[in-house]
């Protein structure tokens, strides 16, 4: 069975669209083979929770997977669609390339409480998300609003195996290393400024600027520096950005 949802309310849009609360999934094919099927199936309960004051996270694209997939590695240049997201808040790119990406189980996208996409500060959201015999992996992106190309994810997380078990992991924020951090709100997507209250004159944009473009690697952010319209008391933060909880439930 293949499920599809609505996939394209744009970020930019987000502050004030009205959408279902429940998650948004989709399921990409999956190699067929003999090891996949009922036995290998497995459920697990994610809780996502954002540790930060001032820095509001786009829904997680979330995706069970083989060891074969990498969403992003520190040392290495961003994917496109992890540069989209970083950027942009733009998730389409990487649910796409994941539903035609045979290694890989189920694919969440899953938005805030509130109904709305963005996980505001200090929220905490939870979804389930199911695997197959071989998809022993977890990964996550989600975008620093407040930012020009800032994530918070982890990648390749070890599933629990057992019913019951759970892991937690603790999540750092990461530089694509895509875009200049010009911490300027012309350059960073227009929710920031409603998120979290702090505004200017500038309307903002959800698209790249070649102009700003970096070339570089993904590697540790290293936080808001004050040096246009952002805040470091405000969109400031320190390590770690997010609280990850996995269990398996079935």
């Amino acid at each position: 069975m293949r499920r599809l949802s609505l996939l394209t309310i744009p970020l930019l849009l987000a502050s004030t669209a009205c959408v279902d609360e429940s998650p948004t999934e989709v399921e990409p094919q999956f190699a067929s083979s003999a090891a996949t099927g009922p036995a290998g199936a497995a459920t697990y309960r994610v809780t996502l929770s954002n540790l930060t004051s001032g820095q509001p996270f786009t829904p997680p694209v979330a995706v069970t997977h083989r060891q074969s997939i990498s969403l992003f590695e520190v040392g290495q240049p961003a994917s496109f669609g992890v540069k989209e997201i970083a950027e942009n808040g733009n998730l389409p790119p990487l649910i796409d390339a994941l539903q035609v990406e045979k290694h890989a189980a189920d694919v969440v996208v899953t938005m805030g409480s509130t109904g709305v996409p963005p996980v505001v500060p200090g929220e905490t959201i939870d979804f389930e998300i199911s695997t197959e015999r071989g998809a022993k992996y977890f990964s996550f992106v989600s975008m620093l609003i407040c930012t020009n190309d800032g994530f918070a994810g982890v990648d390749s997380e070890r599933l629990p195996g057992a019913v019951g078990e759970s892991t937690m992991v603790y999540v750092n924020a990461y530089d694509a290393g895509t875009e200049v951090n010009t911490e300027d709100f012309a350059h960073i997507v227009p929710p920031c400024q409603g998120l979290v209250g702090v505004s200017s004159d500038d309307d903002g944009t959800g698209m790249s600027d070649p102009a700003l473009a970096e070339g570089g690697v993904v590697h540790p952010h290293g936080g808001i520096q004050g040096g246009d319209d952002l805040l470091p008391g405000v969109h400031g933060w320190t390590d770690p950005v997010a609280m990850l909880t996995i269990e398996r439930i079935g």
